[in-house]
């Protein structure tokens, strides 16, 4: 019985065309066929420009949850243009520091690579020093039959001086948190039953926890994301058995020694001089289901089942604080709570995206909108439109170079802001009017994903671009995602 081979389909050729195109169509159609020829040809048009803007969006979803499942991929600008048009100045990423390279550093990077390229490994590429080990021990050994100003044992003419030790590293492992058992030698009298026992070294304490302990479980939990149960069977594993409720009683226990250096940094933030908000979303078991009845958490929001985690970084003077409240209230209400502790008369400049949640109702700001949020608009939608898209990104990546580079020369605000305006207002004034064309003349469609993307930047111009206006306004929000500490939970979240 013969197969018949399956024939293969013909993809069709795609043609990007533009509303005012498709409506000049219409018209030379309209004057060679019927009026219902011209209906019919005119639906059809509309039906495809509909289809074509819902693959789009549909595609954008898509490619946003796969960053969530697999991970995010890169938005550097070299990993998104095609490799045979290279970014201007090796820079204009949202994520990354560009700078000048320098031609010393070119040239051994160079022969790193050329070594690479044999098969060998450059000396002393991938290996710590052991001064980068700042948590490890150091135990010293000497030369039992050797002293500074002895004889060489070997040639017996040279006298030996005293040389920098050797210092080797090695690792080991143990139990994340270990355990000792002490045995208490006990005595009792058999006639009146008085029990004697041996008095203990004061570094045994009495609490089974002791401090480092507890630290070292907040730190695995809140710092590196270590689940309780998971921590659970790992200690049991290793002979050092730790129930999930046991840890719980020992974080609570131990959050209360916490509360004034929180309320410390909670007052200290408040007086920053750049603070940085943003929102996730987040899931308490307390808020979800049948627990969620009569929380006294939810009385001023009882009707609210939206749970976030916010992070708020607020930079003072040369440091920087970072804060996160896990709650019924979004970012901000956070950071509203947060500056009600402000004591200095000036506003802060608030660093955020677009989302009108994230900006305080009763307290004023100097808002600020994050670029990297504007830049990644163009960049999920660069496979629709990758000319208009190019465009756009590397006229970004222009500024980011010139940001990287006040960062390198350790520019004061005032000078920052100098630099900006006489080598970045242009290009931003330039991106703006190219922007403002696109909608004008129609060259794109404005329910488009380039049309929204176009929109979303014209919207908050002024905000985006504090940084041509403000001394030490920020181009973006990144740091809210960069900084990582132990977590401060606000008194209401």
């Amino acid at each position: 019985m013969s197969r018949r081979r399956k024939q293969k389909t013909k993809k069709p050729r795609r043609i990007d065309i533009s509303p005012e195109q498709a409506k000049a169509l219409i018209k030379r159609a309209s004057e060679n066929m019927s009026a219902e020829d011209t209906e019919v040809i005119k639906g059809m048009a509309d039906t495809l420009f509909f289809l074509s803007q819902s693959a789009d969006q549909k595609s954008q979803s898509i490619r946003r949850l796969l960053k969530i499942i697999f991970g995010s991929s890169s938005e550097r600008s070299k990993d998104i243009l095609p490799p045979e048009e290279p970014e201007p100045n090796n820079s204009g990423d949202s994520d990354s520091n560009p700078s000048e390279s320098d031609p010393e550093e070119s040239e051994n990077e160079g022969t790193a690579k050329a070594d690479r390229r044999k098969g060998g490994k450059p000396k002393g590429e991938g290996r710590l020093k052991p001064e980068d080990y700042s948590g490890a021990s150091t135990e010293q050994f000497a030369c039992e039959h050797l002293k500074h100003g002895d004889a060489c044992p070997l040639c017996r003419k040279g006298k030996l001086y005293f040389k920098e030790p050797e210092r080797l590293v090695r690792l080991t492992s143990s139990a994340p948190l270990q355990a000792s058992i002490y045995e208490i030698e006990r005595y009792r009298c058999n006639t009146c039953g008085e029990t004697f026992k041996a008095d203990l070294p004061e570094h045994v304490g009495k609490e089974k926890y002791d401090s480092k302990s507890i630290a070292m479980l907040c730190l695995l939990h809140y710092g590196a994301g270590m689940p309780f149960n998971r921590l659970e069977h790992l200690q049991a594993s290793v002979g050092v058995p730790l129930p999930s409720s046991t840890q719980w009683d020992m974080v609570v226990g131990g959050a209360i020694s916490f509360f004034p250096i929180m309320e410390y940094l909670m007052n200290e933030a408040a007086n920053g001089k750049i603070i940085h908000n943003d929102d996730t979303t987040a899931k308490i078991l307390e808020f979800m289901g049948k627990r969620k009845g009569d929380k006294a958490l939810q009385e001023d929001k009882p009707h609210r089942k939206g749970m976030f985690t916010t992070g708020i970084v607020s930079q003072l003077n040369d440091h920087q604080i970072a804060l996160y409240c896990t709650g019924v209230h979004h970012a901000g209400e956070n950071l509203e709570a947060l500056l009600k502790k402000r004591q200095v008369d000036y506003a802060p400049i608030q660093m955020c995206d677009g989302l009108e949640h994230n900006v305080p109702k009763e307290l004023k700001t100097i808002l600020a909108n994050c670029m990297a949020h504007a830049r990644r608009k163009f960049v999920e939608i660069f496979e629709n439109f990758p000319e208009k898209c190019k465009h756009v990104i590397l006229e970004l990546a222009k500024v980011y170079h010139n940001d990287a580079y006040t960062r390198e020369q350790n520019m004061t605000d005032h000078d920052r802001l100098a630099y900006h305006k006489e080598n970045s207002e242009l290009t931003m004034s330039d991106l703006r009017l190219w922007m403002q064309k696109q909608i004008d003349e129609k060259e794109v469609e404005p329910n488009s994903g380039l049309g929204q993307a176009i929109n979303y930047s014209l919207k908050r111009w002024e905000a985006l671009t504090l940084f041509l206006k403000k001394p030490g306004a920020p181009l973006d929000n990144n740091i809210c995602y960069a900084v990582y500490g132990i977590t401060n939970v606000m008194p209401h979240s």
